[in-house]
């Protein structure tokens, strides 16, 4: 008998729907211009980007002109945090936290070997950062904090309404990464205080390879790279008008659907966390109210999280473990030992991510394999013989 595929990793990447696969195809077959150019064919191309440069703006609160369509989140991110310390004179101090994205960690990390001064808020239990430490972190050479909406392992949302309110009052340039957020929760830049802004398409059922950054008007923001008057200069080299088409097709749709979806996917979310919960030894990580609808990541004591992925894959389940298997190495999630986990907590962490297309049926099979799985493996597992 043929098993159901079980898809619970939405924060990872999302189906692209079928609305805005339809709105691409003329942008790949037909309607191929480039929007460089001057004739029709190329006018076409232009006029269908700015609409979808509208509607991006439309969903964020911002002014079409503040939206660049980027390659993605990483390099959102490494725009906003190069461009603006590129736009200063001398060394810089930056703020940020323990439990951002790779994407913004690597570059802060790369600025502090610089010389640029860098600190790492810490996060308390549930994965959030205080505004008080970031306000105690303020110097009078701060130039940017950047800190994420919503944490992409464990589904916390950030204070960054505070934060910015806070980083307004001192002048300091506020960068969020809005990755998992866009499209999943309501974001609005002005109520955020945000001066720059990072969404990647493929986490609301857009395509891969397209995002967007949203620069407030004013901001002065060095390009990271040269060859090209795209993109107000700001970010050169032919536009991907499929991509972004379809970005601004499924970033509508989300937002009209935002309500909806958030009561649904809550309601599976809560059914799953309370069936996992139901377990012996199994604890929730993140915050338990102040976190993304769809984010489910729990630790199961003495298993470990490749063995547990790879038996919910034998079972049609897609998922994804908070330790870091496709690089090769042993070490836990930065996000969960941030958080204060032991190492052996941290590597039987599983996230479980659910979106649009996710079922009542699809909760209750993994809740019916789920419990067989850890009890095999824990079998298996001496620390779990020791205790």
């Amino acid at each position: 008998m043929n098993k159901p595929v079980v898809y619970l990793d939405n924060a990872a990447t999302t189906p692209v729907r079928e609305e805005a696969l339809q709105a691409m195809l003329p942008y790949l077959k037909e309607d191929y211009g480039n929007p460089s150019s001057i004739y029709q064919l190329g006018r076409k191309a232009r006029q269908a980007a700015e609409e979808s440069r509208e509607k991006v703006a439309a969903s964020l609160g911002a002014q079409s002109g503040e939206v660049y369509f980027t390659s993605g989140g990483t390099e959102a991110n490494n725009l906003a945090i190069r461009g603006i310390i590129n736009s200063l004179e001398g060394k810089a101090h930056v703020i940020t936290s323990s439990v951002e994205h790779h994407a913004v960690l690597d570059v802060c990390q790369e600025l502090e070997q610089e010389g640029h001064k860098v600190t790492f808020l810490p996060v308390d239990r549930y994965g959030q950062v205080h505004p008080d430490e970031f306000k105690k972190s303020i110097r009078p050479d701060t130039a940017l904090v950047t800190v994420m909406t919503a944490n992409n392992e464990v589904g916390t949302i950030q204070p960054v309404e505070e934060m910015g309110r806070i980083a307004r009052e001192n002048n300091i340039i506020l960068h969020t990464d809005a990755v998992q957020a866009v499209g999943n929760i309501p974001v609005d830049v002005n109520r955020m205080h945000a001066d720059l802004l990072s969404l990647s398409g493929h986490k609301f059922c857009a395509p891969k390879g397209v995002g967007a950054l949203f620069v407030r008007k004013g901001t002065r923001l060095v390009p990271q790279a040269r060859g090209g008057a795209q993109e107000g200069k700001l970010r050169p080299g032919t536009e991907n008008v499929p991509g972004i088409v379809g970005l601004g097709t499924a970033l509508e749709l989300a937002s009209r659907e935002m309500d909806k979806k958030i009561a649904e996917v809550t309601r599976l979310r809560d059914r799953l966390l309370e069936g996992l919960l139901s377990l012996k030894e199994v604890v929730l990580n993140g915050h338990p109210s102040s976190r993304l609808p769809g984010n489910v990541n729990v630790s199961i004591k003495y298993v470990e999280g490749e063995a547990l992925l790879l038996s919910l894959d034998l079972e049609g389940i897609a998922a994804s473990s908070g330790s870091a298997c496709t690089s090769g190495s042993l070490d836990p999630s930065h996000v969960l030992t941030a958080m204060g986990l032991d190492h052996e907590t941290a590597h039987g962490s599983i996230r479980l991510s659910l979106g649009n297309n996710n079922t009542r049926e699809d909760v209750e099979y993994v809740l019916q394999v789920l419990p067989g799985i850890v009890g095999r493996l824990r079998q298996m597992s001496s620390v779990y013989h020791g205790k």
